[in-house]
């Protein structure tokens, strides 16, 4: 199982990224895909997370301005982020959960696989 995150870089405050996560050598069926972040000297934090059935999942910090969606076509989960701010700057990870327990979603070690990350920098 493999996890391909894609889509960060730089972006001026208030304006939009989507990021990718593409799974690889499984079925999203069998997962939870959840996108965590994590800033310097911070530890990782949830962010939003899907299920197979759509059901989602948003950090307070996010709602409303992220949205999570998932294209089964292609085997990829989206991160569509709306209205950055410079405290959105980190390093963006999705990882795959196979324990479908909901009140886990925000918890990192819950995870069972992780993608390599992509960097996302939102400037003032």
């Amino acid at each position: 199982v493999q996890l391909q995150a894609s889509g960060g870089g730089p972006v001026q405050a208030g304006g939009s990224l989507r990021l990718s996560c593409t799974l690889s050598g499984t079925t999203f069926r069998r997962y939870v895909v959840g996108w965590f972040r994590q800033a310097p000297g911070k530890e990782r934090e949830f962010v939003a997370a899907i299920s197979w059935t759509r059901t989602t999942d948003y950090a307070d910090s996010v709602k409303g301005r992220f949205t999570i969606s998932r294209d089964t076509a292609d085997n990829t989960v989206n991160l569509q982020m709306n209205s950055l701010r410079p405290e959105d700057t980190a390093i963006y990870y999705c990882a795959a959960d196979s324990t479908f327990i909901r009140s886990s979603w925000s918890n990192p070690t819950q995870y069972d696989y992780w993608g390599q990350g992509t960097q996302v920098t939102v400037s003032s």
